[in-house]
């Protein structure tokens, strides 16, 4: 059993929606997503952004994630918002969370204004190919990560436990990598065989080999745990919340209310409703 330290949850959908800035479009078509989650974020057009979000302030958001498919240039365009972010952050005190793709030193102009950044990262040069079918290397992950943190810019970056259809492995070493940087919480995801999907038929990575996963990024990493949005629903959700929590994570998102009030039973909890790395 682990010390009774404070277990945060996060509930981000009633006061933290994501938004997306490309609609429905991605230049991609990767295996795990497929475009698939695009779908159930919000779409303000450019010229209603600003609006959009004060209005979300006045209703009692705290802020919001901005995101969308990644362009050409292997972006999500977020640059091409910088002044929109910069009037959003005038108009309001809302929290921005941007999910940004393969961004260089130009982006640094706009990246200032948001509060984190959050950053897939993928420790295998196969995987990237497998999966995202594009000519990008884990050393490109590595200069983002240089990038930003020599800028002094918040990164959150997630790993997704069984993206390389279903096989877990490198997992571990892309923890020992993000080791070696100023970061304050990592975020652990868990692939979720999608329909209409190039995974959708991969079985999903079973709770005990997940788990194994977050208990070495525990023993590994001295800031906080995060378990993101993004993990199989069911009772596999269950199972996994319980042994993840005892593992002493530090940031659990959406579990299930069972593992909410068992939680509580063996953990201080505090609820948050926002993205678990603000």
């Amino acid at each position: 059993m682990v010390e009774r330290k404070k277990l945060k949850i996060y509930i981000p959908g009633i006061k933290f929606p994501s938004i997306s800035l490309t609609g429905n479009y991605c230049s991609l078509n990767c295996a795990h997503c497929g475009r698939h989650y695009l779908e159930g974020m919000r779409k303000p057009t450019r010229r209603e952004l600003v609006d959009y979000c004060a209005g979300l302030e006045r209703e009692g958001y705290t802020g919001c994630l901005l995101s969308g498919g990644m362009d050409s240039r292997l972006k999500v365009p977020i640059d091409r918002y910088a002044a929109e972010i910069r009037e959003i952050k005038r108009r309001t005190s809302l929290k921005l969370n941007a999910h940004v793709g393969f961004i260089d030193e130009n982006d640094l102009e706009w990246v200032k204004y948001v509060d984190v950044v959050s950053l897939d990262f993928v420790g295998d040069d196969d995987v990237i190919r497998r999966v995202y079918g594009i000519d990008k290397t884990v050393e490109d992950y590595l200069r983002i990560l240089d990038l930003l943190t020599g800028a002094g810019v918040r990164v959150a970056p997630h790993i997704t436990i069984g993206l390389d259809f279903g096989r877990i492995d490198w997992e571990y070493r892309a923890i020992d990598l993000l080791t070696e940087y100023p970061i304050d919480v990592l975020v652990l995801d868990v692939l979720i065989p999608t329909k209409g999907t190039g995974m959708e038929s991969v079985p999903k990575p079973s709770v005990e080999e997940s788990l194994r996963v977050v208990e070495y990024a525990r023993e590994r990493f001295d800031g906080e745990i995060s378990i993101g949005c993004m993990r199989p629903l069911g009772r596999w959700r269950v199972d996994f919340d319980r042994g993840a929590i005892l593992a002493g994570i530090n940031r659990l998102t959406n579990p299930p209310r069972k593992v909410i009030e068992w939680a509580k039973s063996v953990r201080d909890v505090e609820i948050i409703y926002e993205c678990c790395v603000m």
